[in-house]
């Protein structure tokens, strides 16, 4: 595996421990998550649904946020991917994130799983893992980092153009969008997505 691509620091290892103890933890979570979303939900409830101690959680995922990375079934960890691309400020944030954005979904080893993630967000509990879970988990350190306004008006239309991007290049392959190269996705999209960084809002 080539380990100078950007990604590979998101890259989560398993740590050793009985699958059964590991699956209903993952499972607890999944639940707590979609039920209470990520900010009220906590390790130690989630230890105690599965039955086992909090340390054994931090064990097995370390971090809630980790724990929740797994929850979802993400190959990667998002935040090594989005934190780099956020780092240089509001302007050009837009193109910044999208060309990680591809480099991640357009990596052969990456996608296959990710694609099954996406699939997972169309069974029950998934709508909600993600609203309540991945939006703002994952998406709202970037509106803070960037200083945006009023984020939680900004995120749906930054996620609705994201995921729609998701549907219509990597599962639904609708060409040319599918076939078309990366930086040429970058330059018809990122004007969009930044927009939604800066516009007067309604």
């Amino acid at each position: 595996m080539d380990q100078t691509r950007p990604v590979a620091p998101g890259r989560r290892g398993r740590r050793p421990g009985a699958p059964d103890t590991r699956a209903a933890i993952l499972t607890a979570a999944r639940a707590r998550f979609a039920e209470q979303g990520y900010g009220r939900t906590s390790v130690r409830a989630v230890a105690a649904d599965a039955g086992v101690d909090a340390a054994l959680v931090h064990h097995y995922f370390g971090t809630k946020h980790d724990l929740f990375v797994a929850a979802l079934e993400l190959p990667i960890d998002p935040s090594a991917v989005i934190g780099p691309a956020v780092e240089g400020g509001i302007d050009g944030a837009a193109e910044r994130l999208l060309t990680a954005f591809l480099g991640v979904w357009d990596d052969p080893e990456l996608k296959t799983p990710l694609l099954g993630v996406v699939r997972g967000i169309l069974e029950p509990g998934g709508p909600t893992l993600i609203r309540e879970g991945f939006l703002p988990a994952i998406v709202l350190p970037v509106a803070t980092a960037l200083g945006l306004d009023h984020p939680e008006r900004r995120l749906p239309f930054v996620a609705s153009q994201i995921f729609g991007l998701i549907i219509a290049r990597y599962v639904l392959e609708l060409e040319p969008l599918a076939s078309m190269p990366a930086a040429d996705v970058v330059t018809a999209v990122a004007p969009t997505i930044q927009r939604y960084f800066e516009m007067p809002l309604p």
